[in-house]
């Protein structure tokens, strides 16, 4: 039986090989199907958030005008020096007052004495009569309850400049509001999706890309050329208000 079994395998490896042969390799057939899903389904949604802000930044400056260099920046010097310190009674440390500018610039005149222009003093005409000294300082104020008394500490001190007042959130309540923002505008862009694959007769799949933009920065409030010499019993009373952060996202579904 065995001996049967052994030469009806050999037979058949025999009668393939001749075949093979004569006739050539035997052809096999696969049948190869792929399949690419490109049709999506898109739907935009916004979410907002409005939150007080918790931080301010306030841009003061000192300029001073005297006959020499040394005299001019003495001045400033002094002033600059006592609006730091009485800054840090406030509370902030030295990480949180910047030198943005300091600068030291010529005053000329003609020869007649009247001020004018330098660039239209005609040369060999032009006359220094002094020098004129001014040093912007970045003052970052947390909390934000700090400003007014920042912008009053500093003008009481000497600062004849305030370039600005700009509120903001903080990097923690930045990061707290965006996650807020980024579910609403993702519930937002989902009911619509839904509405709108309903009324179309559109089955939605699963989401298969989410893509996201923030905007909604803060506007500076600013306020520029206040007076140190102006009447200081009335204390300043600058409010933040309120900061909106905006969310935006796009979802992309499969549909079938």
């Amino acid at each position: 039986m065995r001996e049967s079994w052994v030469g009806t395998i050999i037979v058949f490896f025999v009668i393939l090989f001749v075949y093979t042969k004569l006739a050539g390799p035997i052809p096999f057939s696969i049948n190869s199907i792929n399949t690419t899903k490109t049709d999506l389904f898109s739907s935009s949604g916004e979410g907002k958030i409005n939150a007080v802000p918790d931080q301010a930044t306030v841009v003061v400056g000192i300029t001073g005008q005297s006959q020499t260099v040394a005299d001019a920046k003495n001045k400033i010097n002094q002033a600059s020096d006592k609006i730091i310190k009485d800054l840090k009674k406030l509370g902030l440390s030295d990480k949180d007052i910047k030198t943005t500018d300091y600068s030291v610039n010529p005053n000329y005149s003609n020869n007649s004495g009247t001020g004018i222009i330098p660039m239209m003093v005609p040369s060999g005409q032009q006359n220094i009569t002094g020098y004129t000294v001014t040093q912007n300082l970045n003052i970052n104020v947390q909390p934000i309850d700090k400003s007014n008394q920042v912008i009053d500490t500093a003008t009481n001190d000497g600062a004849n400049l305030v370039g600005g007042v700009n509120f903001t959130f903080s990097d923690q309540l930045s990061k707290s509001l965006e996650a807020q923002a980024t579910q609403l505008a993702v519930n937002d862009a989902k009911t619509k999706a839904e509405a709108l694959a309903k009324a179309a007769g559109i089955s939605l799949g699963k989401i298969v890309n989410v893509i996201q933009n923030q905007g909604g920065q803060p506007i500076p409030m600013m306020a520029a050329g206040i007076n140190s010499k102006a009447d200081q019993s009335i204390p300043t009373n600058v409010t933040p208000g309120q900061n909106s952060l905006t969310v935006d996202v796009v979802l992309y579904y499969e549909t079938y």
